[in-house]
């Protein structure tokens, strides 16, 4: 008889199985079967948090973790956020140990960098007759998001009114919320299965103090920590890193093929209505609208030899494209113009104009997008440009350039500059790790990569363990920049660490 595997996934506050990305696809490639539930007062309006107690959500989750457990032979539980907080209070409540628990960004501490200086002052507000059931504590910039295209196709969301996830939620809700916290903090020893924790250095909602917390408070357990992400780590940069980890952890290897699945055709009309609302988004750079005609397969093939050329396999990895383009443009990339639709059974040609400066310099760049269709969704992208070694030669300088940027600013610090020392360069450094996690414009990976080196080999020194394989290109740019750091003194890296910071501050 096969072994079954299972997974009870929980989302956050106010949120829906949004929360988790696309953590479900991924389990389920890798031969997990994974279920959720909508927690009590959500999937309706923010109102109806109002009388919900922690003790509803617990049971809710109970309920259901006793309604799948004994179905199968390994069991994981997987919690974001406040969800992590639930799977994180279940697991201890039932001394779970049929399987592993995850821990996606858990806010045992409300401490992180954007939360108010005045926080600590809802506590005495929650006694404060009515202002718990009116009071409305609103979700705003940066929405826990540090990629600027999903943070404005997140924003464009809430703006439209898509009940993805609550936009506000009322004081009583956060009462309950700090009542949860203490409960698993009370209770985090108890939990005996293998646990994951998986925590964003920037977390804008709770600092590294949370996954620290459970590291040093729960029996087995083990952290990985984002880089260039938020909050909401399913969704932002690290999204690949967050279900590499995670699968990892549970011993699954990542499936990037998914399941062969059934393609009807489209009709005309189905096709034309496609191709005119891509062309009006992608006119009026509303990307919220545009990657929704994408099936969640989608291939996109970016022809020519530039850091933007190459296979894009799904939905999300079109993220990473447009993401290239405004980064590497500084987001002056749009497109401008598009040529009469060519259509030919299930397929179609669409030239399209774009331009975007960099350097200096400027782009007006013509191609051609081929493009086929199947169940109401745009299956498949070619792109061509008309000019490739002239869209070649931007895209390669713009990298370049930004690649300047990057290297101005990690490269070691002027010795004229000077630094404290002893404890004041403890203070300093400190409030250096402060500063860069409010630092309000973009932070390249080159830049990300060279301030944790030097946190790194500030505070444990040479880099230990093995180099990763070829396959894990994140874990060995992380490898290799902490490795360019060996033998470099615990006070230099401080020094080093507090001049990078006050660049990116523009001092």
């Amino acid at each position: 008889m096969p072994i079954r595997t299972g997974a009870l996934l929980i989302h956050g506050l106010g949120g829906t199985q949004f929360d988790l990305g696309s953590m479900h696809r991924h389990l389920k490639r890798g031969g997990i079967e994974t279920h959720a539930l909508t927690l009590p007062g959500h999937g309706a309006t923010p109102e109806s948090l109002v009388a919900v107690r922690a003790e509803e959500w617990i049971e809710a989750v109970t309920l259901k973790y006793r309604e799948l457990v004994d179905q199968y032979d390994t069991f994981h539980v997987v919690g974001m956020c406040m969800g992590a907080l639930l799977a994180a209070a279940l697991c201890a409540r039932e001394r779970h140990t049929k399987g592993s628990l995850i821990t996606l960004a858990p806010p045992i501490y409300i401490d992180g960098w954007s939360t108010p200086w005045y926080r600590a002052v809802r506590h005495a507000a929650y006694y404060l007759p009515l202002l718990p059931a009116r009071m409305k504590i609103e979700e705003g910039e940066p929405y826990g998001i540090k990629n600027a295209l999903v943070r404005n196709i997140v924003k464009a969301k809430f703006e439209r009114g898509d009940n993805f996830h609550y936009r506000w939620v009322p004081l009583a809700c956060i009462r309950e919320v700090d009542r949860l916290r203490r409960l698993v903090i009370r209770g985090a020893a108890q939990i005996g299965c293998p646990l994951l924790v998986v925590h964003a250095r920037e977390d804008e909602l709770t600092s590294l103090k949370s996954a620290e917390f459970l590291a040093r408070t729960a029996q087995d357990a083990r952290v990985v920590v984002l880089e260039n992400s938020y909050h909401m780590v399913c969704v932002d940069n690290d999204r690949d890193l967050v279900a590499t980890s995670v699968l990892d952890f549970l011993g699954v290897a990542k499936q990037d093929v998914p399941a062969v699945v059934t393609i009807e055709p489209c009709s005309s009309e189905d096709m034309e209505s496609l191709v005119s609302w891509f062309m009006t988004g992608m006119r009026e750079q509303r990307y919220e609208d545009v990657f929704p005609l994408f099936a969640s397969d989608i291939r996109w093939e970016h022809r020519g030899s530039s850091p933007v050329a190459r296979v894009y396999a799904d939905r999300n990895a079109l993220i990473d494209l447009f993401s290239q383009f405004a980064t590497l443009s500084a987001n002056t990339f749009a497109v401008t113009d598009f040529g009469q639709p060519d259509y030919a059974e299930s397929a179609v040609r669409l030239p399209i104009v774009s331009e975007a400066s960099a350097g200096g310099r400027h782009l007006v760049a013509r191609g051609v997008l081929a493009m086929t269709f199947g169940n109401r969704r745009i299956r498949s992208v070619v792109y061509t440009p008309n000019q490739p070694a002239e869209e070649d030669a931007f895209w390669n300088a713009a990298a370049k350039a930004n690649g300047d940027v990057n290297r101005a600013l990690t490269e070691p610090r002027d010795r004229a500059i000077a630094l404290p020392a002893g404890e004041a360069l403890d203070s300093a450094f400190n409030d250096a790790i402060a500063r860069v996690s409010t630092i309000g414009k973009p932070v390249t990976p080159a830049i990300m990569l060279r301030l944790r080196a030097l946190y790194k080999q500030a505070g444990i020194g040479d880099v230990t363990g093995s180099r990763p394989g070829i396959t894990d290109a994140v874990g060995r740019a992380k490898y290799d920049t902490w490795d360019e750091l060996r033998g470099t003194a615990s006070e230099v890296a401080k020094g080093e660490y507090v001049a990078l910071a006050r660049k990116l501050a523009g001092e």
